[in-house]
């Protein structure tokens, strides 16, 4: 099972009239399900997998809870990686550069829509 985590930004279709609006993916990104328990332990679960239980829908929203996560997963490694997933399918190594895409695409688009 993974996390598909997408932002979309809406634009006029028709500059002139703008009755409708386009929707356009600006990020996509899938990770494993696995670090959930990563994630919770640095206090980005609920931020990343379940944001607008949180009532978190817009990317901007996201970026002091990212930023936050990410600075104390890169403080205590060897602390977070007592949380990998056992089947190997689920690591530090590869949490740290995917939260950092993602902060960097909610920088890019604070306005986007975060869909999970």
């Amino acid at each position: 099972m993974s996390l598909n985590v997408y932002l979309f930004i809406t634009k006029p279709y028709c500059e002139c009239c703008k009755r409708e609006e386009e929707k356009s993916m600006v990020f996509h990104a899938n990770i494993t399900s696995n670090l959930w328990e990563v994630a919770e332990n640095v206090g980005i679960y609920k931020c990343v997998w379940k944001p607008r239980e949180i009532g978190i829908i817009k990317a901007g929203d996201l970026i002091s809870p990212l930023s936050d996560g990410l600075e104390k997963l890169k403080s205590n490694p060897e602390y977070y990686k007592k949380f990998n997933s056992t089947n190997g399918w689920g690591l530090y190594e590869n949490f740290v550069p995917w939260i950092e895409r993602y902060l960097q695409a909610c920088i890019d688009y604070p306005d986007a829509i975060i869909e999970i």
